[in-house]
């Protein structure tokens, strides 16, 4: 696959970033990346729920700052992946009249993030490279040997479950197990979700792998439909609940001690660590250049994974998101 090197937008020059919207629609719900409202049918079955991505940028479950067309990405991004697994399982997704617009089914989420791993590797408190480097060798549940090294491939992928962190508290670990044990999930719909976690994973590591990309561990939300039925929710694959390291230099910089080549906001993560800041308090100002590259890293992660360029969306969003919902019914 060729793939532009350079992002598709002039680094130096990005606009300001696109932080909240204001629409004239019921039930408005403001979550750290997307705000969504209720659609006239959204009460009745197969009912409908439009969801905005706006750039907001979170680490260590706080809003830090916005970085130009993240939103754009993600949303993007996560629509062509849902199109991509469709075959697995049954996602959301019904259009996309936007970039930054996703127009999806009601579904009730289930209470627990799903986080698959296959690389021991990671910053914060729920991270597995965290947890071992404190001397942890039961995480979640599942055994870990003496003597792995950071960022370092496991044997297979591992569901590493979190409860949903509210009112700016943080996601705790939980075992897969526990999630039953505390009446969390339903066994069988619980494990419906771990199967096709599992597989979900497998599929985007196959298809990073294509794009010359190591798909290290990733999150998934999950939800039930009116019926009952398992769907896939939110988002999947993107730079923000997924971890990219670049294949080429994964090895060269594994053996010489240093941090993966990564595609995600990893850097921004590190960058708050080395101020020291770990989710307490006022975020520290971080230099622009953070801001800049984590929008072309963003970017470049879409052009690789999809083999397609970035095309921008106008600036400011906001006016051309109520533009473009004139035409939803």
């Amino acid at each position: 696959m060729t793939v532009s090197a350079v992002p598709s937008i002039p680094g130096p020059f990005m606009p300001s970033p696109f932080m909240d919207i204001d629409l004239a629609l019921p039930d408005r719900r403001e979550g750290k990346v997307r705000v969504s409202y209720s659609l006239p049918d959204a009460h009745a079955v197969g009912g409908r729920r439009l969801f905005v991505t706006t750039d907001r940028l979170s680490a260590f479950d706080r809003v830090i700052e916005g970085v130009p067309y993240k939103g754009q990405v993600l949303n993007q991004l996560a629509a062509w992946w849902f199109a991509e697994t469709a075959d697995i399982v049954p996602n959301h997704v019904l259009s996309v009249p936007d970039p930054n617009v996703l127009i999806a089914r009601v579904a009730t989420p289930l209470p627990v993030e799903v986080v698959v791993r296959g690389y021991i590797t990671g910053v914060t408190s729920t991270s597995l490279w965290r947890q071992y480097a404190d001397g942890a060798r039961t995480i979640y549940g599942h055994p870990f040997p003496d003597g792995l090294l950071k960022n370092s491939a496991l044997p297979y992928a591992l569901v590493t479950p979190t409860t949903k962190a509210q009112d700016g508290a943080h996601d705790e670990p939980i075992t897969v197990a526990e999630v039953v044990q505390q009446g969390l999930v339903e066994p069988n719909v619980w494990g419906q979700v771990v199967e096709a976690a599992l597989l979900l994973f497998q599929r985007g590591q196959q298809v990073a792998e294509r794009a010359g990309l190591i798909l290290a561990d990733t999150k998934y939300e999950f939800g039930l439909d009116e019926a009952g039925s398992v769907m896939l929710i939110d988002e999947m694959h993107t730079p923000d609940s997924s971890r990219y390291w670049v294949e080429t230099s994964y090895g060269q910089r594994i053996a010489t001690g240093d941090e993966p080549e990564s595609l995600d906001k990893e850097v921004v993560r590190r960058a708050l660590l080395d101020a020291g800041y770990t989710g307490h308090g006022d975020p520290p100002t971080l230099d622009p250049e953070v801001w800049q590259q984590t929008s072309a890293r963003y970017i470049q992660a879409y052009e690789q994974i999809t083999g397609a360029q970035f095309v921008p969306g106008a600036y400011p969003v906001a006016p051309r998101i109520t533009e473009a919902l004139r035409h939803v019914s």
